[in-house]
């Protein structure tokens, strides 16, 4: 299991949906299928309770159930997941920017979003090259060692990095991951100062990227787009030169957003 899963139930209200948001949440961050027994520990809810909370889920199509009476995340969320990331307006407008970056670089390019002290992938295009790094839309990655994920720090409000920074929990990586709040924001303000931010093999060795941050005007939404692939193909020496097409792509999609969007209220 995640282990930023643990304090799930410090975070949810006690009401009904706030406990259904708690099992589905529990099932679908669960490395497998979890037992009855074990979402009845990690929930905390009477038995009874839980017992029908489940099969309401069930009903809907939110959770499945095998034969062993194992519970799993339900097809039900693929279609939620699909009509979201179909619809969802800054992956449109960034669209055809992450299309015209990979035929500029021919590399895999990302983008992403903040939440909480994580980077969500929202989409990505492949590189044309026949080894690339492996990456999934919809997954989460530490902001602390990634390039999107540092790119959007430079560009938080300093209360909102520095409560950031204060809860921070690091995990060593590899052997160049930040392991403290102090180095990694010394990095920050160099990005905030540059307009970019290099993933130098911090959180898989082997990768390297370069990332520009993307955000709306009151802050309230920040993100980033990077050019990623294998370090013996991305010298840091071409990764520097990457940075201004990066950074191009980065103000167009905001120039996008500002137009299509307008100011967030």
């Amino acid at each position: 299991m995640d282990s930023n899963r643990d304090g799930i139930m410090q975070a949810r209200e006690t009401g009904t949906l706030g406990k259904l948001m708690v099992l589905l949440d529990l099932v679908t961050h669960a490395d497998a299928p979890l037992r009855f027994t074990d979402i009845l520990s990690l929930a905390g809810q009477p038995r009874g309770t839980l017992h029908r909370q489940l099969g309401h889920l069930v009903e809907e199509g939110l959770i499945e159930v095998d034969v062993d009476g194992r519970y799993a995340p339900g097809l039900r969320l693929l279609d939620f997941a699909a009509r979201s990331w179909a619809r969802n307006e800054f992956r449109l407008i960034a669209e055809p920017h992450l299309a015209d970056l990979q035929q500029a670089t021919g590399e895999t390019v990302h983008l992403g979003v903040l939440r909480g002290s994580s980077i969500i992938y929202l989409d990505k295009v492949e590189g044309r090259q026949p080894v690339r790094m492996y990456s999934q839309i919809g997954n989460a990655s530490p902001c602390y060692c990634t390039g999107v994920g540092k790119a959007a720090l430079s560009r938080l409000p300093a209360e909102s990095l520095a409560n950031l920074l204060a809860d921070l929990s690091f995990t060593r990586f590899t052997a160049s991951t930040h392991v403290s709040a102090e180095t990694l924001l010394a990095e920050i303000r160099e990005i905030a100062d540059l307009g970019y931010a290099f993933d130098r093999e911090e959180h898989e060795a082997g990768i390297r990227c370069v990332a520009a941050p993307i955000w709306s005007e009151d802050r309230t939404f920040i993100g980033g787009v990077s050019i990623t692939g294998p370090a013996y193909r991305l010298s840091m020496e071409l990764l520097r030169q990457w940075a201004v097409p990066v950074q191009l792509a980065a103000g167009r999609i905001m120039e996008g957003m500002r137009i299509r969007l307008g100011p967030r209220r």
